[in-house]
């Protein structure tokens, strides 16, 4: 079985960042979306961003984003991928992969077998399927600790990378890799002591459980 994936999202201070690099993860996830309490300006990135280059590769997430605050981010933040979490279009998503020569993630909200059949409307338009538990209309996007049935990814098999994120935490991923062998974990509230506050305990012990499946 191939190493686990993990990306730890929403990360906004040096200390979180340097715990995420220190317990290998593959990705640092920078939230450029001002609703969320882990919100960063690409001004504020900047410097999380030289810090993470050549260390750990960066993602920033985005929510039906403008081009130029991608644009700006990317710019200062040095980002390795974009993380489409809206309700971008497969469209949008081969624009901007286009436009910015990056691999583009594109999240999907699951609440149901046919929230996984739309992955394949993106095969051609992105380079990741981040399957993430479906909130309240009226509410963030992701982030907010929900969990989806991680049995309708029991049999799921796609020609691109994909991943499971949503209600993720150290307690539980062993769990979510077991029903659904998923290539990439993506955590962010279940390793965090409040909202918008990573805890490094956390994401060192969510880490050593994504590391020890299998």
């Amino acid at each position: 079985m191939a190493t686990t994936r993990i990306k730890i999202c929403g990360i906004n201070a040096a200390n979180a960042l340097e715990a995420a690099i220190g317990a290998h993860a593959d990705f640092a996830g920078f939230v450029f979306y001002p609703p969320s309490p882990r919100a960063l300006t690409p001004r504020e990135a900047a410097p999380l961003g030289e810090r993470a280059q050549g260390r750990i590769k960066r993602v920033g997430l985005f929510v039906d984003a403008e081009d130029d605050l991608i644009a700006e981010a990317v710019a200062a933040a040095g980002l390795d991928a974009l993380q489409l979490h809206g309700t971008e279009a497969p469209g949008r998503a081969a624009a901007l992969k286009a436009r910015f020569d990056l691999p583009v993630w594109k999240a999907l909200p699951v609440a149901s077998s046919d929230d996984i059949e739309r992955a394949k409307l993106y095969r051609e338009a992105a380079d990741l399927i981040l399957f993430d538990a479906k909130t309240p209309k009226g509410t963030l996007p992701g982030g907010m600790g929900l969990r989806f049935d991680w049995t309708l990814l029991a049999s799921y098999r796609s020609p691109i990378a994909w991943g499971v994120a949503g209600g993720i935490g150290p307690d539980n991923v062993a769990e979510a890799l077991a029903i659904t062998s998923a290539p990439l974990v993506d955590v962010s509230s279940g390793v965090e002591s409040e909202p918008g506050v990573k805890d490094v305990d956390k994401i060192a012990a969510f880490c050593k459980a994504a590391r020890n499946v299998g």
